[in-house]
């Protein structure tokens, strides 16, 4: 686990130059038009929530479905997978008080300021993952 996370860290902060593999669409806007909404929506959460069905942005994803994996237990495998499909999910939450198109705006100028910001947190965070696992297997 120490080199996935390690790995995951070096490619999201430009050391790796390839491609992510995966997909590379999102969810297909097609299906607006010819299903109900609920199957849309269902569609559409079921992809994104896979993490791996759309665009994969960040090697994190990889680096978490292998520590669930390597975790060799569901239970810990499905805490993994949780609390990390949780942090991601907070985002939504950024958005959540849009009523106008100028609040929009302002939500996504404010992405774009803080965009660096969150890359380096998820970069440490992922290298901070690595030096934990490497400090459990020196003990």
């Amino acid at each position: 686990m120490v080199a996935v996370a390690a790995l995951a860290a070096a490619w999201d902060a430009g050391a790796v130059r390839a491609r992510l593999p995966g997909p590379r669409r999102q969810v297909n806007e097609q299906w607006l038009h010819a299903f109900r909404g609920w199957v849309y929506g269902g569609g559409f959460g079921l992809q994104l929530g896979a993490g791996v069905a759309t665009v994969v942005t960040t090697a994190a994803v990889y680096a978490t479905l292998a520590a669930a994996l390597l975790s060799a237990s569901v239970v810990a495998g499905a805490a993994i997978g949780g609390i990390f499909g949780g942090l991601r999910g907070l985002a939504l939450l950024a958005g959540a008080g849009i009523r106008t198109p100028s609040a929009l705006v302002a939500l996504d100028a404010w992405l774009r300021r803080t965009e660096r910001g969150a890359d380096l947190a998820a970069i440490s965070g992922q290298a901070l993952v690595a030096l934990a696992c490497a400090g459990a297997l020196l003990r």
